[in-house]
Parts: C-alpha cells; sequence; structure tokens
C-alpha cells in the first residue's frame, strides 16, 4: 500500500518561498516525461512535455518549472518543492499496476517505474507541506494510488466499449457531471466537457479523497481532498482546450495565495 500521511508541514523545513508582490507570477511545476525523442538527426533520451501544459500555467498567469524524473533521494525531493509554490502531476504513460497490487493486464503500458517513483515522492511531499497540486489524467490515477486507491486497468473491460479513447492521438470529447458542493463543482458548474484521452481510471477511491465529477457510464472524473487546501485532480486533458482556462487558473491562484503565507 502506497497511503501517505496528510500531516501538517515540517517546521524544520525553510519557509514557503516569497512572491515580490501579490501580482508577481507564482512558480508551478510540472513532472514530464523521460522517453526517446527523436529531433533532427538526434534519437536520444529526453525530458519531455507537450507544450499545451506548460502553455496553459503560463497564460494563467504562472511561470512553468520542467520536473523530469529524478534520483527519488529525500534531499533532492525537499530541494524541488522548496522552490515551488504548486505542483501538476502530468498525464502520461500507465501507473505501474504493482503500486496498487495487482499484476499487469495485457493492455497496460510497460511501467515507467523511475517517474512512478517520482511523482509519489513529489506527491507526498507536497501533501505534507499543504503545497497546491493538480492531477492531470495519469495525474488524478497517480493521486488516487498514492492514497491507497485502484484502478481499473483496462475500460473496455468494463464498459463494453472504448469511448474514452477512440483512436490513437484521438481526443474524444465527454460530457461530464460534477458532484454539488466539491471545489470542482465550484470552478466548472454542474457540467463540463472533457476532453478524454484515458483506457484506464479510478477504481477505489483512495483514502480521503471524494470523487468530484463521474461521466454518464459512472467512471470516476475527477477528485478532490476537502477541505481548504488544493489538491484536485481530473481524468480528462484540460490543457487540450486552452480557451478555457478555469483549471489552470484554479492552481496558479492556490499557489498565488500558498505563496503568500510565506510574505
Amino acid at each position: 500500500m502506497n497511503g501517505f500521511s496528510l500531516d501538517g508541514g515540517d517546521p524544520l523545513r525553510p519557509a514557503t518561498p516569497r512572491l515580490r508582490s501579490p501580482l508577481s507570477r507564482p512558480v508551478v511545476g510540472l513532472t514530464t516525461y523521460l522517453e526517446r525523442v527523436q529531433t533532427g538527426i538526434w534519437d536520444i533520451p529526453a525530458g519531455y512535455l507537450p507544450a499545451d501544459y506548460f502553455e496553459g500555467v503560463i497564460l494563467a498567469g504562472g511561470i512553468a518549472v520542467l520536473l523530469p524524473p529524478q534520483p527519488v533521494d529525500a534531499e533532492i525531493v525537499d530541494s524541488v518543492l522548496d522552490s515551488l509554490h504548486a505542483l501538476v502531476i502530468t498525464g502520461g504513460y500507465d501507473v505501474d499496476p504493482a503500486s496498487y497490487g495487482q499484476q499487469p493486464h495485457p493492455s497496460t503500458d510497460q511501467p515507467r517505474t523511475d517517474r512512478d517513483a517520482w511523482e509519489f515522492a513529489l506527491l507526498r511531499g507536497a501533501l505534507r507541506r499543504g503545497l497546491p497540486v493538480l492531477g492531470i489524467c495519469r495525474g488524478a490515477q497517480i493521486l488516487n494510488v498514492a492514497l491507497g486507491g485502484t484502478l481499473h486497468q483496462h475500460l473496455p473491460d468494463v464498459l463494453g466499449h472504448s469511448g474514452h479513447r477512440a483512436g490513437n492521438g484521438v481526443f474524444t470529447r465527454l460530457p461530464v457531471r460534477t458532484v454539488a458542493g466539491t471545489r470542482l463543482a465550484a470552478l466548472v458548474g454542474e457540467a463540463a466537457d472533457a476532453p478524454s484521452y484515458h483506457h484506464q481510471a479510478i477504481d477505489k477511491v483512495g483514502d480521503g479523497l471524494v470523487v468530484s465529477a463521474r461521466d454518464g457510464d459512472g467512471v470516476v472524473e475527477a477528485l478532490e481532498l476537502p477541505g481548504d487546501r488544493f489538491v484536485l485532480a481530473v481524468q480528462w486533458h484540460p490543457e487540450q482546450s486552452l480557451d478555457d482556462l478555469r483549471l489552470f487558473t484554479a492552481i496558479v491562484d492556490a499557489a498565488r495565495s500558498y505563496a503568500g503565507r510565506g510574505s
């Protein structure tokens, strides 16, 4: 089990990095892939992230910092988090099912255990210090597994259709309904048009989390921690709809508020 404590911040850690003024841009870290990429004549390992993710942060008023997988060392993790005002755990390959006590389904991606470990460590540290967190697609699954939840490894086996990922590189627009009284409902209203691209989904909900949206099939489309802390994760891809910046604006605003605690 990967359940993490939700206790308050460590009094021995350095103070939250300050903003120069209330209008300054807060620093938002975004996790990245570590994969082989081709660029020009080169075919090399690289840390990369589709630009839509960090453009969303920038357009919402934040400074985007990319966080490629690194050795999970407590000093490294703390140093990274000390420099941030918020954390975005981005989309990507499937979480290793060993993390939630299952054997891999034939359709489950080859594990990227280095990225899993890095994101679990960042998330653990962020939750302990109250750093705002936004999870996107895989990020929602990381949050759920980190708090002891499990995943459906292949939705077509559960639902009998592949409507959540219609084809390679094809995003499906799915209507989702939010749960009244949740942070997500306050941000986007009763419903949202969700760009979807996933074949896995939340099964057992992690400790302390509440479901804040479902689609027409009953699939969990968003999770959050109740209370004042900003910890919200959506199964869809808001970076695919940058004409609607509400979720990116929310994490940047939460980052600015977090930074204000150190002023």
